[in-house]
């Protein structure tokens, strides 16, 4: 080309840049993914709801901390309720009480474990304006405002404690807490991690008594993590049960403030769980969710507050599990009309009414397909919002159906995911719509599904997207070797061309119910996948039977034998993917972390015929080191099944390695320990296997902070390019 010619050319460019994008797209670099943050999306944060559906609070925090209120339909900012400024607090976070006249206030917040944090506290009065600080700035965790207004609960030090507002007085509810081994009031590490909580202490609906889990972890075996840094290692200690050891033995308690407290009776046997406590719809009777260790049964209790006696109201019983985080729906109607709860007993998850006996009034929906999420119930009008996958197991909609189970009605419409974020009255709901090709897109509805305006559309991002040489993402479904349909999907460089070869790396997490692929906008990791695509990489992803949104008979498959058949399924993807025209049969890859971890692992190990090489960060390499809950609702116990923990354990087949394998691990892990990459070196060592291996110092199971990601992705693109 000549001079002159390329002068013309940019001359083009600068002048009428629309004309020839192509010369002004570039491909993705790991820099503008995980330094530069260019694919970041724009959304609506930190929306609460106020009792008047039209209203929405947020904090603000530019120039100085502060909560304001927002009119949903003019977006206008028409009233500064607190001001960080004029109180002489900065604070970080804030909740309202019920009826919004006072704000509790949170400032100087730590992470502890993945749901817990501790911070400082403070009241604001919004009549009066004065702020009241909960405990002389000391750092508590979970300050609750009581229905009532005149109290405050909250843990300290593993005791319960509340905080008259009027008198300033402060109560301890509860003596004995103490460092690994009573907590009263806060869940323990592994009823935070599998059982989704944290805060374990709620207020009547009078205010005037406090029901809460008392956690015995005396006996639970400690877990050491050193922590490096210093001249000498620090010791991190805390209770941790693994596999077939002992659990915290959990109590429920009610404290009345007038000074009794009360334990409910939730049986003889204490190996058992107790995630969850929830006033039944009124001030004397606590509800509390009842698993036995192997998590096959469920059972519903209802118990007099006073007395501590306790009846079941509802059982459900399973040959597999019954998963209390997939079925974590319990609403009690007002004036005594029942309970709307989910279950997946009939095949599929869906909603069901039954009346404050436990008798089955109906069950509200119904079909193959799976109700993701119950979003409320708007009791005055009889109607229930939820999400579901009745449109396609890749998407969710949002549907609202009657009491009787009539009239249902899909409100979304666009083709993708919907998540919907619904006011207290029932009046709006925030809808998030995105899918494959649209950057989350953000509006308020009226409950009829009418668009009212939109409050982010990611133009932004739009525009930066235009500037760079994206693939493409297809979807595409194959058969497992029972039958069943498997979900998939396919990354594609830009400038695809089907007559090349091209290598693929397929991705993979594959644990009981969970989902990678589907039409929702893509992930951070994904413009990782996009970034490996440009560099003339295809990647692939299959979601093998057990994972969810296609029923119980496919999630359930996996029960008692764990890795067998999900990673026969990704064995078959990838042999499935070496008869594409296009695919270089010889140069399969798997890359997964956690549980994807283990599946690459394995897979690599199990299919060395069609894998060449694996990356595994911070996988389970035996499930024997993992928690009591979530390893034996899928297993049971060690003890009770040996052979589900062993025969497909990655340290069972470390012998069959033979491609080029790249394990990596935080050493600050408390969910999926070091120990697990300390073994499985161990025993790759012992089978004569060379590999590589990273570990990053002190860093958790997510391997982040600063500079971390960047390091750790760049460590993975240098492997695949020299491995795969």
């Amino acid at each position: 080309m000549t001079k002159q010619i390329t002068t013309i050319l940019i001359t083009i460019l600068v002048l009428f840049p629309g004309i020839c994008p192509v010369y002004a797209q570039v491909d993705i670099t790991l820099e503008d993914i995980f330094q530069k943050g260019v694919f970041s999306k724009d959304g609506v944060y930190g929306i609460n709801w106020m009792k008047d559906g039209r209203y929405y609070s947020t904090l603000e925090k530019e120039g100085g901390a502060k909560v304001v209120r927002v009119n949903l339909e003019t977006g206008e900012r028409e009233e500064v309720v607190v001001d960080g400024n004029e109180i002489g607090l900065q604070f970080s976070g804030y909740s309202f009480n019920e009826d919004e006249s006072k704000l509790l206030l949170s400032s100087e917040v730590e992470s502890i474990y993945r749901r817990s944090t501790k911070g400082v506290y403070h009241v604001f009065d919004r009549e009066t304006q004065e702020l009241q600080p909960l405990y002389e700035n000391e750092k508590v965790s979970y300050a609750t405002l009581s229905p009532d207004n005149t109290k405050v609960a909250f843990v300290k030090d593993n005791n319960l404690y509340y905080k008259d507002l009027k008198s300033g007085e402060l109560h301890q509810v509860t003596l004995d807490g103490k460092e690994n081994h009573i907590i009263n009031g806060a869940a323990d590490w592994v009823y935070e991690e599998e059982f989704s909580m944290a805060q374990a202490f709620k207020w009547s609906p009078d205010g005037k008594k406090i029901a809460f889990l008392r956690f015995d972890e005396s006996e639970v075996p400690a877990y050491n993590m050193q922590l490096w840094g210093e001249l000498y290692p620090q010791d991190y200690i805390f209770k941790y049960p693994k596999a077939g050891e002992k659990n915290a033995v959990v109590g429920v308690h009610i404290h009345h403030l007038d000074g009794e407290t009360v334990i409910m009776d939730s049986g003889e046997e204490e190996d058992v769980y107790l995630p969850r406590i929830f006033w039944a719809g009124n001030s004397d009777t606590l509800a509390f969710i009842r698993l036995n260790r192997l998590q096959n049964q469920m059972d519903l209790y209802h118990a007099d507050s006073r007395t501590g006696n306790s009846q079941l109201l509802l059982s459900e019983s399973s040959s597999t599990y019954v998963d209390l985080n997939y079925n974590d729906n319990l609403l009690y109607l007002d004036n005594g009309k029942g309970i709307i709860s989910t279950s997946e007993k009939d095949g599929f998850k869906h909603i069901y009414h039954h009346d404050l006996s436990g008798n089955l009034i109906r069950q509200i929906t119904s079909g193959d397909w799976e109700v993701t999420e119950l979003i409320g119930i708007d009791q005055d009008a009889g109607k229930i919002y939820f999400h579901s996958t009745e449109v396609s197991p890749l998407q969710t909609h949002l549907f609202v159906v009657d009491m009787k189970g009539e009239n249902k009605k899909q409100l979304t419409k666009e083709s993708g995911t919907h998540q919907t974020d619904m006011s207290p009255d029932f009046k709006y709901y925030i809808g998030t719509f995105s899918n494959t090709e649209t950057p989350d897109l953000i509006r308020l509805f009226d409950t009829d599904g009418l668009e009212l305006t939109v409050l982010e559309n990611n133009s932004r991002l739009k525009e930066r997207l235009e500037n760079f040489n994206l693939g493409s993402k297809e979807f595409f479904e194959m058969e497992a070797a029972d039958g069943s349909k498997m979900n998939g999907y396919l990354i594609k460089p830009h400038d695809f061309d089907p007559a090349k070869k091209y290598p693929v790396l397929m991705y993979v997490y594959g644990g009981p119910g969970s989902q990678n692929v589907k039409d929702s906008w893509t992930s951070i990791r994904d413009f990782w996948h996009f970034h490996l695509a440009g560099e003339g990489y295809l990647v692939a992803c299959v979601d093998n039977r057990g994972t969810g949104a296609k029923g119980r008979e496919f999630k359930h498959a996996t029960y008692a034998n764990l890795g067998k058949l999900e990673v026969e399924d990704q064995i078959d993807a990838a042999k499935y993917m070496g008869t594409l025209p296009y695919v270089d049969p010889e140069r399969i890859g798997i890359w997964g972390w956690s549980y994807g971890g283990y599946m690459s692992s394995l897979s690599l190990m199990l299919g060395n015929e069609v894998f060449k090489t694996a990356i595994a960060v911070a996988p389970v390499t035996t499930w024997r080191y993992y928690d009591t809950i979530y390893t034996e609702r899928y297993l049971q116990t060690p003890q009770l099944n040996p052979s589900g923990y062993d025969d497909n354990s990655p340290l069972t087949h470390v012998g069959k390695l033979e491609g080029s394998f790249l394990l990596i691990h935080g050493t600050g892990d408390d969910n999926v320990h070091f120990q697990n990459a300390v073994d499985l070196t161990n025993a790759l060592i012992g089978a004569n296997k060379q590999f590589e291996t990273f570990y990053y110092p002190n860093r958790a199971h997510s391997i982040s902070g600063g500079n971390t990601s960047f390091h750790l992705y760049r460590k993975m693109t240098d492997f695949i390019k020299k491995s795969l």
